[in-house]
């Protein structure tokens, strides 16, 4: 039997599954005004990221990448309220998917 590739894993990096958590996890809560839906977008795809992080850059660096996340995402909220909601969204998504690069060349692990 052929093995299914794991297309979150293998095929993007995880700086790009992370921004897509979080810019279309808002996305998702906006548009369709069901903030759970666009929770479960975020959720879906920090999970991926985490794990693309520990594959790629071991344990600590996932844990770290993973808690930035998750700040991240908490931290848009207040910066919203200053800055606007895409601003502060497109905001930290840049500061996690800087650092996500950042930490995987580090890592000496190829990114794809």
């Amino acid at each position: 039997m052929a093995k299914v590739p794991n297309v979150i894993a293998d095929g993007a990096p995880a700086a790009l599954t992370a921004a897509s958590g979080l810019v279309g996890g808002y996305g998702v809560a906006r548009w369709t005004g069901r903030r759970e839906l666009g929770g479960a977008v975020l959720a879906v795809a920090g999970a991926g990221a985490a794990a693309q992080w520990h594959r790629r850059s071991g344990a600590r660096t996932a844990a770290v990448l993973t808690g930035l996340y998750v700040v991240a995402f908490g931290g848009s909220h207040p910066l919203a309220k200053r800055i606007g909601a895409w601003p502060s969204v497109f905001a930290v998504t840049g500061v996690v998917a800087a650092a996500s690069t950042v930490a995987t060349a580090r890592s000496g692990r190829s990114e794809v």
